[in-house]
C-alpha cells in the first residue's frame, strides 16, 4: 500500500532515517563466538538459535529501513525533477533551483570552486583595490619628485614672477600620472552582481520552501 506525505515531511523523515540506519548499523551484531562445551555465545550470552534469530531480525530491520529511505528519496528526486518554481530570474525545476542555490552558496558538488559569481566578485574587488593602491602610491611618489623639481628650479625662498619654468614640472606630472583603467566600472559591476546573487538566492530559498510545503509525494 502506497503512502502520501508532503515533501517537507519526507525530507524530515529521510534525515531521521539516515540517523536511525546509522545507529542500527553501529549496534548490529551478527557474528559471535562459542565454546563447544557451552550453550551460550561468549559476547551476547544467548543460545545459538537465539543469536541467529536476533541477527536475522536486526539485519532485516536495517534492510527495511534502507528500502524505505530509498523509496522516499526516489519520490523526492522525482518530484523535484517535475515541479517548477518561478523567480524574477526565470523558471526552474525544483531540482534545478536546489542545485543553483547550493552552487551560489558554495555548497554544491564543487563546494567553493563552483561559486563562480562569488569568486568573480572577489577577483574583481582584489584587482580594483590593488590597482587603486598602486596608483595612489605611484602618484604620491610622483608628487614628491615634482616638488623636488620645483625647489630645484625656484629655490626654497625664491620668488620668481615668471612661472614658465614650472610648466615643465606640470607637464612632467601630467605625462607620468598613473590612471586607473576600469572599462567595466568595477565597483558598479560588483554591486550589481552581488545584489543579483543575494536576491536570487533568497528567491530560490523561498520558492523551494513553498514548493516543499505544498507538494505531496506518493511512494
Amino acid at each position: 500500500m502506497s503512502e502520501k506525505m508532503l515533501v517537507t515531511q519526507a525530507l524530515d523523515e529521510r534525515d531521521l532515517l539516515v540517523k536511525k540506519i546509522g545507529d542500527r548499523i553501529g549496534k548490529i551484531r551478527v557474528v559471535d563466538t562459542k565454546k563447544r562445551n557451552e550453550e551460550k555465545t561468549v559476547t551476547a550470552r544467548v543460545t545459538v538459535e537465539e543469536f541467529k534469530g536476533t541477527a536475522e531480525s536486526a539485519y532485516q530491520q536495517i534492510m527495511d529501513l534502507i528500502d524505505r529511505y530509498q523509496r522516499i528519496d526516489a519520490a523526492i528526486v522525482a518530484s523535484n525533477a517535475a515541479m517548477t518554481v518561478r523567480t524574477g530570474y526565470g523558471e526552474f525545476t525544483v531540482a534545478g533551483a536546489i542545485a543553483l542555490r547550493n552552487r551560489l552558496k558554495g555548497a554544491g558538488i564543487y563546494n567553493r570552486e563552483g561559486a563562480f559569481e562569488d569568486r568573480l566578485l572577489s577577483q574583481i574587488e582584489l584587482q580594483y583595490q590593488r590597482n587603486v593602491d598602486q596608483a595612489e602610491s605611484k602618484n604620491k611618489s610622483l608628487e614628491s619628485q615634482a616638488e623636488t623639481m620645483r625647489l630645484s628650479i625656484l629655490g626654497k625662498d625664491s620668488k620668481v614672477k615668471d612661472a614658465k619654468p614650472l610648466e615643465v614640472v606640470d607637464a612632467y606630472i601630467r605625462e607620468n600620472t598613473t590612471e586607473i583603467i576600469d572599462p567595466l566600472d568595477s565597483r558598479k559591476k560588483v554591486q550589481d552582481l552581488r545584489e543579483r546573487i543575494d536576491n536570487l538566492t533568497k528567491e530560490l530559498d523561498t520558492q523551494i520552501k513553498v514548493s516543499n510545503a505544498t507538494t505531496t509525494i506518493e511512494f
